[in-house]
């Protein structure tokens, strides 16, 4: 079972993703810029996000006791995005992803939600180090990347998937 380990900033609540979020991961998982610069899951129905979510997330919870969170906007509890810390393989410790729908992007969101999960990755989850991968085309994200004070190290490949990503990390 996975405790209770919401995180809270001025405008926003990170709960840990359940498969209670079964229908927003279905719609963004398939946002296009999800499946530009993260890739296509081939989730399309209720039933494959769900098992998405049993299959890909809810292990690290058990595992690790962090993994991803479900972004939900304090002032009307609309869930609007993704941050996590993910245990990946091909990366040498945790990595910090993030995602939001469409009309939720440019408003600080991400650098909100990922700033607040960095402070639990040190200070709750005891972690020394955090990494961030993403794409050369995904200048948006890299600038996040570069904002929350990761520095890039190298270009790396991760296993069963030919694309050279960047590789940034910060150390605490």
């Amino acid at each position: 079972m996975i405790k209770n380990n919401n995180l809270k900033t001025n405008r926003l609540i990170l709960r840990p993703s359940t498969t209670e979020d079964a229908a927003f991961f279905l719609e963004l998982l398939n946002t296009p810029k999800w499946i530009e610069f993260i890739g296509d899951r081939n989730v399309h129905t209720i039933k494959e996000a769900e098992e998405y979510i049993k299959n890909r997330m809810l292990p690290q919870y058990e595992k690790l006791g962090f993994g991803n969170y479900t972004v939900i906007r304090k002032l009307d509890g609309e869930k609007i995005g993704s941050c996590g810390l993910y245990d990946r393989e091909g990366i040498d410790g945790v990595d910090i992803g993030f995602a939001f729908l469409p009309a939720y992007n440019n408003d600080g969101y991400g650098f909100e939600a990922s700033k607040e999960l960095l402070h639990a990755a040190k200070n709750t989850f005891n972690l020394k180090k955090v990494n961030a991968i993403t794409t050369k085309e995904n200048v948006i994200s890299q600038k996040l990347i570069l904002k929350l004070g990761l520095i890039y190290e190298a270009t790396i490949k991760i296993p069963n998937d030919e694309e050279e990503l960047l590789l940034y990390n910060i150390n605490f």
